[in-house]
């Protein structure tokens, strides 16, 4: 359903980013682009999601397809209309908004009726009880993780058949993590929403995925589907310092950062 092609990202007209990075989201599935801080997962999002010439990025090769169209031209809220959300790193709800005029906003792009945009509204609660406790609350007194929820159910407010969802897992307690995580799996299985995936959380990310891809230094060094990631020696050592001897030191980890080479 979403293809990206070979892109290049470049900033300020000097500063490559990403590097012939390629990959594919197919329909109703959740994907996994994972990689440490700094390896590209965001620039890819925004790539997508047509959002980098605000930071002075631009894809200067390859494209981004969807449903076999090219959207790389597309503007952000046209995009929007055809059913790509991103939910950006770091949650950026309106603080000075309650809870459900920022559930509201995420209805701004659509000419359904008033009835049609409660209905969707009241889904958004279902799946996310905790705003509906909290619907009356500015969003800039709530936690972390609701705020989270909050960015998620203003994004489903747009109808999307895919979410970008950027790094959901930042700053929040272990259970909230699991209660996202397990909320996203429930609207790609219910909804059939699909979602590209951006995590520093490999573990967590890769346990609900179905296919992943790890970005480094802008560029995919390795991809597979979700479990065979998840269980690769390579993978486990390279990202949380196990290996089949047990955890290394952190001395013994930057050596491996160094020794190790992902590309030929």
């Amino acid at each position: 359903m979403l293809s990206v092609n070979n892109i290049e990202v470049i900033y300020d007209h000097v500063i490559l980013v990403l590097k012939g990075v390629s990959l594919l989201v197919p329909e109703g599935r959740i994907v996994a682009l994972l990689g440490g801080n700094g390896a590209g997962k965001t620039t890819t999002l925004k790539a997508i999601s047509n959002l980098l010439r605000s930071e002075r990025g631009e894809v200067t090769k390859g494209s981004v397809e969807y449903h076999g169209d090219r959207i790389d031209q597309l503007s952000p809220s046209d995009l929007v209309k055809r059913g790509v959300v991103q939910v950006m790193e770091g949650r950026h709800c309106f603080e000075h908004l309650t809870v459900e005029e920022n559930l509201l906003t995420g209805a701004f792009t659509r000419s359904g009726a008033r009835a049609e945009i409660a209905s969707d509204l009241e889904k958004v609660y279902a799946y996310f009880p905790r705003l509906k406790e909290r619907r009356r609350s500015l969003a800039g007194y709530t936690s972390g993780g609701e705020q989270q929820m909050t960015a998620i159910g203003r994004a489903l407010m747009a109808r999307p058949r895919t979410i970008l969802l950027d790094e959901p897992s930042m700053g929040l307690a272990p259970q909230v993590v699991e209660e996202i995580f397990g909320i996203v799996q429930d609207l790609n299985s219910r909804e059939r929403v699909s979602f590209l995936l951006a995590e520093q959380n490999t573990m967590v990310a890769l346990r609900y995925a179905n296919y992943g891809y790890i970005l480094e230094n802008g560029r995919i060094v390795m991809e597979g589907e979700a479990e065979g990631l998840r269980t690769n020696e390579d993978v486990k050592e390279f990202y949380l310092g196990l290996s089949s001897s047990g955890r290394k030191s952190f001395r013994e980890a930057k050596h491996y950062r160094r020794r190790k080479r992902w590309l030929a």
